[in-house]
């Protein structure tokens, strides 16, 4: 069985290519890199643990005080949270279904190049592997620093956080450079561990909280103007970005077991489990610490357990949550470096990113990601970072998920083993929702868009000379 889905991926991928070429004559005419066969496949249970480890990371441990800043209204924060999971829902079976048709690794890069033309996948695939990895990388090891220099080193210097955040990187990328077995065996223990802590943490909350903070998770009639407001669209990019990586096993999908059945499962259900996770979470950092001590920090996680345990159990829940973002660079240098693999099959200007070791690890993409991510730490902002990925990687989820619509509309006839739950309409609903957010940001954060697009186009202009190189 496995050795006929091999040969059926091979067919699979050589007919796409031929098929889009005939239709375009725009495919890259290199000659993609002779591949090893992979060594084995990601499991069911490692590839829901990819995704939750994706998604629960930087933004739920860090968004809610930039959202504070312009949002005082508890129930309107729980909305926030609670329209970020539907979205996320609704993308994520929208992408199941061109998982399960499409089934090679890649993402976006490998729907957008079937979906409109090889130009949209390579610049989805130049995004992904710029900002829609290294950036979270790069900010989930930031805030790991950031915990845990705040109980070992509290007011330390800023180079150790960076040299922290440095070192986890190298760490991990050592780690799913090398052998795949253990790569996954420590995926899934550091993702269980994750979902317990919250669990636990939630659970305490309850019992040790006496006096809740004064701010209503009830609806109020002065809601209704905070949750149509440009702030409010705004703060969806912060939650959209926390919610990043409902789609992360769409990037392994030639390296899972039986994707076009285990695909839709695993995306619906590991978006499910972190949306209950999220929204318990932020209500009892809403409950647990005075707002005004919460704004614009990054360290809510801390600030909550302090509140609710003193300093001595402050201190420790902020090494548990510092060890939990260990769980996420380990999942996003597992899934991102795939896109750069693709890429690097397609074209022959990178075909050092396509090689990989005798486990069919693409090792060098991940060392290269991994390099790009070091590169964000020592010269990025935080907030500027967060919302100028934010915005990119909706953009780059916005026209993917509208490729649901154009691909039933041009191949028809394509075998589709999952087609999107409630379609039309919940590709629709994804689609509006991260729409309203994009067009607010640009309204009210120009810079950051401005810059999303510029890298838009930056892909665009390496797109064109990367097609023009011939392999010798």
């Amino acid at each position: 069985m496995l050795r006929d889905l091999r040969r059926y991926r091979r067919l699979d991928i050589g007919f796409n290519r031929g098929r889009a070429s005939r239709h375009m004559n725009t495919e890259p005419s290199q000659k993609p890199a002779p591949q090893k066969p992979v060594a084995g496949k990601y499991g069911f249970y490692t590839a829901i643990a990819v995704v939750i480890a994706n998604m629960i990371g930087t933004g739920v441990f860090t968004s809610l005080g930039f959202q504070l800043i312009n949002i005082r209204s508890g129930f309107a924060i729980l909305l926030l949270w609670t329209v970020g999971g539907v979205a996320a829902l609704c993308g994520a079976m929208s992408y199941a279904e061109l998982g399960a048709a499409l089934p090679r690794s890649g993402g976006e890069y490998n729907f957008l190049t079937r979906i409109y033309h090889p130009a949209a996948g390579f610049v989805s695939g130049w995004v992904s592997a710029t900002i829609g990895f290294a950036a979270p990388v790069a900010l989930a090891a930031i805030t790991f620093a950031v915990y845990a220099m705040s109980v070992v080193d509290e007011g330390g210097a800023y180079w150790r956080q960076q040299a922290l955040a440095c070192a986890l990187i190298v760490v991990m990328a050592g780690i799913h450079g090398g052998r795949r077995g253990a790569g996954s065996a420590m995926q899934k223990i550091f993702t269980l561990i994750k979902l317990l802590v919250i669990i636990t943490f939630c659970s305490a909350a309850v019992f040790v909280l006496n006096t809740p903070q004064p701010i209503l998770l009830l609806p109020t009639p002065a809601d209704l103007g905070v949750i149509t407001s440009g702030a409010f669209a705004v703060s969806l990019i912060y939650v959209s970005f926390a919610y990043a990586g409902w789609n992360a096993a769409t990037y392994l999908s030639g390296e899972i077991e039986n994707p076009q059945k285990n695909l839709p499962r695993i995306l619906t259900l590991g978006t499910l489990i972190v949306m209950v996770a999220y929204i318990a979470l932020n209500a009892v950092f809403l409950k647990a610490a005075p707002i005004d001590d919460m704004v614009g920090k990054v360290e809510i996680g801390f600030i909550a357990a302090k509140a609710l345990f003193g300093e001595a159990g402050a201190d420790l829940t902020g090494l548990v949550m510092a060890s939990l973002l260990i769980s996420t660079v380990s999942a996003m240098t597992i899934a991102g470096p795939r896109v750069l693999q693709m890429i690097g099959q397609d074209f022959a200007a990178f075909a050092r990113l396509a090689r990989v070791n005798r486990d069919g690890i693409p090792s060098m993409a991940i060392y290269f990601q991994s390099a790009i991510a070091i590169g964000f730490i020592i010269t990025s902002s935080f907030d500027f970072i967060l919302v100028f990925a934010g915005f990119t990687l909706a953009l780059n989820t916005f026209f993917t998920v509208l490729g649901v619509y154009v691909l039933r509309w041009r191949e028809p006839s394509l075998a589709r083993p999952y087609k999107t739950f409630g379609y039309p309409f919940t590709p629709l609903v994804f689609l509006a929702l991260t729409g309203w957010t994009l067009t607010y940001v640009l309204i009210q954060r120009p810079v950051e868009g401005l810059f999303g697009l510029a890298l838009i186009v930056g892909g665009l202009l390496f797109y064109i000379l990367a097609k023009n190189v011939r392999d010798n």
